[in-house]
């Protein structure tokens, strides 16, 4: 898909996001700049978004698309989908500095194998050690932060000790990674929803579905025991292409290992600690962003009523201002400029 046909897209992905409550939104890769300030200046409807850009990846990771048999060249910073290819590091240095100078708020790697890409496995561990500090320095230079693709426990432990600050799946974790993990103070990201949509509605090849099976099994339990040494975790769904519609989803898959108090800091104080902005976002308080849901239910009773946002929220506030309502006597009062 070409940036023009995303980017004609993508307020239809956003301004449902929106009417779910989501009043902020992190991106791993492929939001742009541009569509962040149309939501800013209010030429389009949805969360505020907090973007990577595009995600960083070495050759032949799980970033670079390009199948075992397609033998054409694919030079430092060249695009590959939502990622940028990149080896060695002067060009992790070039590339992640672009990155944020092209209006990145963090930069997101790929650090471990995955599943949509056809050429690589998951337990494979991907960039350097010096590759991977390059990249943390140039984002910590930059007052950011990095989070990385992993699933193992290798490809973790790797990039912690090079100062990431965010992992994102985390499905293959074990109990002495979760530890370091809490120790300092590294944030986790789950993103089950994804792997059960994927399986549910056949949307992957058959390489990539078998990967699939196998991380969807192991992701509830990395929860539990993330969660039983205290990690931080973080609200996430990784859904792909047309799945979007299934983003509250994740609360009910969620709601097998963890309770709901648990779940609701994820998507709120936890994921604003993460973004460097809990001081303004997360929390309903004085001096705060003003960003609220109201709700027909409560959600500390049953977490799985937020999977049902058409009948259970009634407004959804940001910044002061209702962007959503279901309530014939409230009215919203934004409306996207012409």
């Amino acid at each position: 898909m070409t940036e023009r046909v995303s980017l004609i897209r993508q307020p239809w992905v956003l301004k449902p996001m929106l009417e779910r409550g989501f009043t902020s939104v992190r991106d791993c890769g492929g939001a742009s700049l541009a569509m962040k300030e149309a939501v800013e200046e209010g030429v389009c409807i949805g969360p505020r978004l907090f973007i990577a850009g595009f995600a960083l990846s070495q050759t032949g990771g799980h970033g670079d698309m390009r199948s075992s048999h397609d033998q054409s060249p694919c030079s430092c910073g060249a695009v590959s989908g939502i990622s940028r290819i990149i080896d060695g590091t002067s060009e992790c240095f070039r590339v992640a500095r672009d990155e944020l100078r092209q209006g990145a708020d963090f930069i997101k790697i790929m650090g471990g194998g995955g599943i949509s890409s056809a050429a690589d496995k998951i337990e494979n561990l991907q960039f350097s050690d010096e590759e991977i500090k390059a990249i943390v320095t140039a984002a910590k230079n930059n007052g950011t932060y990095v989070t990385s693709h992993s699933y193992t426990s290798q490809a973790i432990q790797q990039a912690i000790r090079q100062g990431v600050r965010g992992i994102e799946h985390g499905n293959l974790i074990d109990a002495e990674t979760a530890m370091l993990m809490a120790e300092t103070g590294t944030f986790l990201t789950p993103t089950l929803i994804t792997h059960v949509m994927s399986k549910q509605l056949n949307f992957l090849p058959p390489v990539s579905a078998a990967k699939n099976d196998e991380v969807l099994q192991k992701g509830l339990e990395a929860i539990k025991v993330a969660t039983e040494v205290g990690v931080t975790i973080c609200f996430g769904t990784d859904l792909l292409g047309p799945l979007h519609f299934a983003q509250s989803k994740e609360f009910s898959v969620r709601s097998q290992v963890q309770k709901p108090a648990e779940i609701l800091r994820s998507a709120t104080v936890n994921a604003a600690k993460l973004l460097m902005r809990e001081n303004e976002l997360g929390q309903v308080k004085e001096g705060f962003l003003a960003d609220f849901i109201v709700l027909e239910r409560n959600p500390l009773d049953d977490i799985t009523i937020l999977d049902r946002s058409e009948e259970n929220v009634l407004a959804v506030v940001k910044d002061g201002r209702v962007v959503s309502s279901r309530w014939t006597d409230v009215k919203v009062d934004i409306q996207s400029r012409p």
